[in-house]
C-alpha cells in the first residue's frame, strides 16, 4: 500500500491520520495486515489516528511475520538475515543472538529505484517538502505561496478588495536562495508547490535576522509576515522551522551498554593497529583492571558508522599513505580483526565515503561478496538506517553533510561535530544542501528526513569524537582509528583517534573510553 491509499482506507473508515503515522504503516513489512488490525481495534473515541495508536500493533508478534524463509537462507549461507524492504518495522534480523534483537526500521538497500531522471529529482523534492512542511504547519496557519498573486500589481497603498488581516499572511516554503542586501538585510527567496516569493529579513529584527543567517539553501521553513501593498515581498515578522518537540512520549529503555565507532579505516598506514587490539581485548574481557572487565560484560551491541576500510582512490595521492593496496584485501583483513570479538556481541556495520558502495547517498548496505567474510554475529545495514536495538531507536549516518554544514553555517566546526548534528535536528533532516559536496541519489522518497525522532544519532566522517542532548535526543560523534593524515594536516584537522563512546541502553548515559595511551 502507498501513502494515498492508506490516507483512502482511513478516511473511508471515518477516521482522520497523521502523517507520520501514515509513514510508519508505508514502512511496515505488511501495511494491509497492519491496517486491518488498527481499524479492529480502533477505539470509537479516537478521530484522528497517531503514532501511539498503532505502535502495540506494530511489536505484535515482532519476531514470526513473514521473516522464516529468509531468516532459514541467511543461515544456510551463515550470513545475517537482511529483510528487502525500506523499512521493516519490527523485523528481527538476528536471529542467532536473541537475545541482542536488531530490527532495521529504514534502510535503502535493495529498495533503489532512482536512474537519474529528471521527474525523479522533482518527485525527490516534492517529497522532501511535503513532509518537512508537515511537521510545520501544525504550528503555522499557512497558505500556497500562489494564493498571493492576486495580491500582486496592486499598486502602493491600493488595498481595497483585501481581507482584513490579509498584510499579514504565514507560508511554508523551501530555501533557494539566500543573499544580503546593500543596507545589510538577508532577503530570502522561498518556494513551494504552487510558486515563489521574496521574503526580507531585517537587521534590526535581531533574533529573527540570527536564525535568518543560520538559513541554507534546499532547507524548509515558515515565515509570518506582512505582505507589501504590491504583494511581491513578505517581510518577516515570525520564523517556523520543522525542529524537534520541546517535549517527547516516554521512551522504551532497554539494559546493557552499546559501543559506538566509526571511521575505523583500516587498510590505511596511518591505521592504530595496536590501539585496535587493545579495544578488542576490551571487548573480550582481557584486562586487569576489574571496572573495565565488569563493564566490557555489559556490553551487547557494536555499531560502526562508516568507513569500515579505507578504500582505494578516494582521494588524490591516497596510494601513498595505504598499507593494503587491493580494497578486498583490506576488507578481508577487517573481517579478521572482527572475527575476535566475542560473538555474544551483536556488531552492526553501515557504509560511508571510504567503502565499497556506490559514493551517492543513501547508500546500500555493503555487497554480499564482502559480506561473506564476516562472522554471523556481524549484522549489515545502509546508510542512514535506522535500528531498533532492544527499544532503544537509534539512527545511524556517517556524517558527510557535516562538511557542508561547517562550510554553510556560522559557529559549526569540525572540532565540535555534534554542533552540526543539532543543525540537522532543528531542520529534521541529515542532508540538507542538494549539490554541494554531499552526492545524493534522487529517490523518489526523501531517506534523510527525520520522521520518527530517535533515541540516539550517530554519525561519524569528521574523526572527533563527540557528546551532546539536544531536546531528549543523544548526539553521537564517535571519533576515528586512524591518526592524522596528510590531508588532514593540510586543512588542520585534528583528529581525536581511539576513543569509544559507550552508551548505557537503561538510561543514556554516555561514558567515553580512551585506547590513546
Amino acid at each position: 500500500m502507498n501513502q494515498i491509499e492508506v490516507i483512502t482506507v482511513f478516511l473511508e473508515e471515518g477516521y482522520q491520520i497523521s502523517p507520520n503515522a501514515v509513514e510508519l504503516i508505508c514502512c511496515h513489512c505488511n501495511p494491509r495486515s497492519l491496517v486491518d488490525r488498527i481499524l479492529k481495534n480502533m477505539a470509537p473515541s479516537v478521530l484522528v489516528v497517531d503514532i501511539e495508536h498503532i505502535d502495540e500493533h506494530i511489536n505484535e508478534n515482532r519476531f514470526q511475520e513473514k521473516y522464516e524463509v529468509p531468516v532459514k537462507q541467511s543461515l544456510a549461507n551463515n550470513l545475517p538475515a537482511i529483510p528487502k524492504i525500506i523499512a521493516p518495522i519490527g523485523s528481527a534480523i538476528n536471529p542467532v543472538h536473541s537475545d541482542n534483537p536488531v530490527d532495521v526500521l529504514l534502510d535503502i538497500t535493495d529498495n533503489s529505484t532512482c536512474v537519474g531522471e529528471y521527474m525523479e529529482f522533482v518527485q525527490f523534492f516534492r517529497n522532501r517538502y511535503s513532509r518537512l512542511s508537515e511537521m510545520i504547519r501544525g504550528r503555522l496557519n499557512s497558505r500556497p505561496i500562489e494564493s498571493l498573486n492576486k495580491y500582486r500589481n496592486k499598486g502602493i497603498g491600493r488595498r481595497e478588495g483585501m481581507d482584513k488581516d490579509m498584510n499579514e499572511v504565514s507560508i511554508i516554503g523551501m530555501v533557494s536562495d539566500i543573499k544580503s542586501t546593500s543596507n545589510g538585510h538577508k532577503m530570502i527567496e522561498l518556494e513551494d508547490t504552487t510558486g515563489s516569493i521574496s521574503v526580507l529579513v531585517r537587521m534590526a529584527d535581531k533574533e529573527l535576522f540570527e536564525l535568518a543567517s543560520r538559513f541554507i539553501l534546499d532547507e524548509v521553513i515558515g515565515i509570518t509576515g506582512a505582505l507589501t501593498n504590491d504583494g511581491k515581498l513578505l517581510i518577516a515578522k515570525k520564523i517556523t522551522i520543522p525542529d524537534l518537540p520541546n517535549t517527547l512520549g516516554q521512551r522504551r529503555r532497554s539494559y546493557g551498554k552499546a559501543v559506538l565507532t566509526s571511521d575505523v579505516h583500516i587498510g590505511s598506514s596511518t591505521f592504530l593497529e595496536e590501539q585496535w587490539y587493545h579495544f578488542i581485548d576490551f571487548l573480550k574481557g582481557d584486562t586487569d583492571n576489574e571496572a573495565m572487565a565488569a563493564l566490557s560484560k555489559e556490553v551487547r551491541y557494536l555499531v560502526v558508522a562508516g568507513d569500515l576500510v579505507d578504500g582505494v582512490g578516494i582521494y588524490p595521492g591516497q596510494e601513498m599513505e595505504l598499507k593494503i593496496q587491493d580494497v578486498y584485501e583490506q576488507y578481508k583483513k577487517a573481517a579478521e580483526y572482527f572475527s575476535e570479538i566475542p560473538r555474544h556481541i551483536t556488531v552492526i556495520i553501515s557504509p560511508g565515503n571510504h567503502d565499497a558502495v556506490r559514493q551517492a547517498e543513501p547508500q546500500p548496505m555493503l555487497p554480499e561478496n564482502i559480506r561473506a567474510d564476516f562472522s554471523e554475529n556481524v549484522t549489515f545495514v545502509g546508510n542512514p538506517s535506522v535500528v531498533d536495538l532492544d527499544g532503544v531507536k537509534l539512527m545511524i549516518y556517517h556524517g558527510r553533510s557535516i562538511d557542508d554544514l561547517v562550510a554553510s553555517i556560522p559557529g559549526v566546526s569540525y572540532q565540535e561535530p555534534t554542533k552540526a548534528m543539532v543543525e540537522m535536528m532543528k531542520r529534521r533532516h541529515l542532508s540538507p544542501i542538494y549539490g554541494s559536496r554531499v552526492s545524493i541519489a534522487p529517490e523518489k522518497q526523501d531517506h534523510f528526513v527525520i520522521g520518527q525522532v530517535p533515541d540516539i544519532l550517530h554519525c561519524g566522517h569528521v574523526h572527533t569524537v563527540g557528546v551532546e542532548w539536544y531536546k531528549n535526543v543523544l548526539l553521537v560523534n564517535s571519533g576515528t582509528w586512524q591518526s592524522q593524515t596528510e590531508f588532514q594536516k593540510r586543512v588542520n584537522v585534528v583528529p581525536t583517534p581511539a576513543q569509544v563512546p559507550i552508551v548505557d541502553l537503561s538510561t543514556l548515559k554516555t561514558t567515553i573510553l580512551k585506547f590513546s595511551e
